[in-house]
């Protein structure tokens, strides 16, 4: 029995190649792709220029510029770090080819040529291209520019522990084993993987550590060599001790061994990076070696920054960060620049010793039963490297004190202490940190700049860097932030926003405004007994 809906006849799809064919792309992309509105919205024309100087007057074609950071862009925008891979993408997806402009018949550049052309453009390049798109961004009006969240992240390095060598000279190597390294029992069952090539140079090669700190390094690989059996992860060939001080990575020295708490140890870099919070807009990425601190950077951050956005006509307030970044170097250089901190300080940071009273006015502090002790030098603390106010009362201050014993000691004669020299810097940040626009930031801080990191390493592909060296380091990672606001870009609807620019303006028309009124009441007679009533229109 046939049922009583019928389709027609069956149908049976033969393919046939044909010889010629009539066939445009731009008929076959959607009016509302991706790729095909940011082919109209993104212009890399000023790239002819900006590259020219890097090729010769004869030779053959290379890869055109353009075309060269599509390609990269779409790699960053599809979280695909491989350049072959990127190459065999490219040439399946119709609208990409749209993009970057080239034909179904046309072949695509050699994954190699990527790589040479990444390595041919000094940093500046990516840099300049990473600032044209923030342009475009706030001409579009997403960046508001007033307040800025800062935050860092480790990215894995393209190197294995397995190849770490010891920062020793040839000659003194066994001296230097039996000195500071404890050989365990992981150690002699796996073999040293030995790497082809050494691309650190004399310095990266030598111990710079002192005798204190090799010290310690030694007691602290007794230590894993005892209990190691018993740690997370012994099974793994390389869950051994390593230190930043005694070895190194010839694969790249560039690298640094990091580790995260409950995290094994791992070769990576540190990635800065800046966050508008208005529309989590990045306004500045950088890659730093591995081993060194938060608080080391931010001076290096701001004045990239604020040069950015001085340049688009914004005016940067707040800077706002996490306790990483937190120094009293820090707090005075913001100060100075003219930006307000909200950077919560580090636990170890006191006013002075518990019970003692500071006065602004003379610099001293009272102790509990009231006596002065007075400021006497500044000093340069030897092992912080930081500038730091002794104060210290004379001997008969403290004689006959019923609290002697327990504030000064046994051995003491004298009250002596030190305090951090931004004193003043410290306790006016802590102040903006605990009201109630401080504790607004933290959620601000928390909300922007922490889940545009996890977008960059989890899908736009800076889950590891592919090249070698710090210099190409800084390229990925520009090339992954150009690719995210680029995403934001197309994304964005038009909306106002709260400029830095438009509260200065409102507040020097406020300004003016009350100069005129001063004006107008100087003017007046003296001897008026009727009031007076100024009508003037609000702004």
């Amino acid at each position: 029995n046939v049922g009583a809906l019928t389709l027609g006849m069956q149908g049976k799809k033969d393919y046939q190649e044909k010889l010629f064919a009539s066939f445009q792309l731009s008929e076959r992309i959607p009016k509302n792709n991706f790729y095909r509105r940011l082919k109209g919205a993104l212009d890399l024309d000023f790239l002819y220029s900006l590259t020219k100087g890097y090729y010769g007057e004869s030779g053959q074609k290379s890869i055109d510029p353009v075309v060269f950071f599509k390609l990269c862009l779409v790699g960053y925008l599809e979280n695909i770090i491989s350049d072959r891979k990127l190459i065999d993408h490219c040439s399946m997806r119709l609208d990409i080819l749209y993009f970057i402009g080239y034909d179904i018949d046309e072949e695509l550049p050699w994954h190699s040529t990527i790589s040479r052309t990444r390595q041919l453009y000094p940093e500046s390049v990516f840099e300049e291209v990473f600032t044209k798109v923030l342009s475009i961004c706030a001409d579009k009006g997403m960046v508001s520019g007033h307040t800025q969240a800062i935050d860092s992240a480790p990215v894995k390095a393209n190197a294995s522990m397995d190849t770490l060598e010891l920062k020793v000279p040839e000659e003194e190597l066994q001296e230097h084993l039996r000195k500071v390294r404890v050989l365990s029992s992981m150690d002699k069952k796996v073999p040293h993987r030995k790497s082809k090539g050494d691309r650190s140079d004399k310095g990266q090669r030598s111990v710079t550590a002192n005798a204190n700190e090799l010290s310690a390094i030694k007691g602290r690989n007794r230590k894993w060599a005892k209990d190691q059996d018993q740690r997370p992860g012994a099974g793994n060939k390389g869950a051994k001790y390593t230190s930043n001080k005694t070895h190194y990575s010839p694969t790249d020295p560039d690298a640094r061994i990091s580790v995260k708490p409950g995290k094994a140890r791992k070769l990576n870099y540190l990635g800065q990076l800046s966050v508008d919070t208005a529309n989590h807009v990045i306004t500045d990425i950088r890659a730093y070696h591995a081993d060194g601190k938060d608080n080391q950077h931010l001076p290096d951050i701001v004045k990239r920054v604020k040069r950015r956005l001085w340049k688009e006509g914004l005016v940067w307030e707040n800077c706002v960060a996490d306790t990483g970044y937190s120094s009293g170097e820090n707090y005075a250089f913001l100060e100075k620049t003219g930006l307000k901190s909200f950077i919560p300080p580090h636990g170890t940071y006191k006013g002075g010793p518990e019970g003692f009273v500071y006065v602004e006015e003379d610099d001293h502090y009272l102790c509990p039963q009231g006596k002065v002790i007075p400021f006497t030098k500044v000093f340069l603390d030897s092992r912080t490297k930081t500038k730091k106010k002794e104060y210290r009362a004379r001997k008969h201050v403290c004689l006959g004190c019923p609290l002697r014993e327990r504030c000064l000691g046994k051995s003491a004669q004298e009250k002596k202490f030190s305090v951090t020299y931004y004193r003043a810097e410290y306790e006016r940040n802590i102040a903006r940190v605990e009201s109630p626009q401080g504790r607004y930031m933290k959620g601000k801080r928390q909300s922007t700049v922490e889940p545009v990191f996890g977008t960059l390493t989890q899908f736009m592909g800076l889950r590891k860097i592919n090249t070698i060296g710090l210099k190409q380091a800084n390229k990925v990672m520009h090339l992954s932030a150009i690719a995210y606001n680029l995403k934001k870009y197309l994304k964005f609807a038009q909306k106002r926003v709260k400029s830095g620019t438009g509260k200065l303006a409102l507040l020097f028309f406020i300004k003016n405004r009350c100069q005129e009124l001063e004006k107008t009441l100087v003017g007046l007679p003296k001897n008026l007994d009727c009031p007076v009533v100024l009508k003037t229109k609000s702004p």
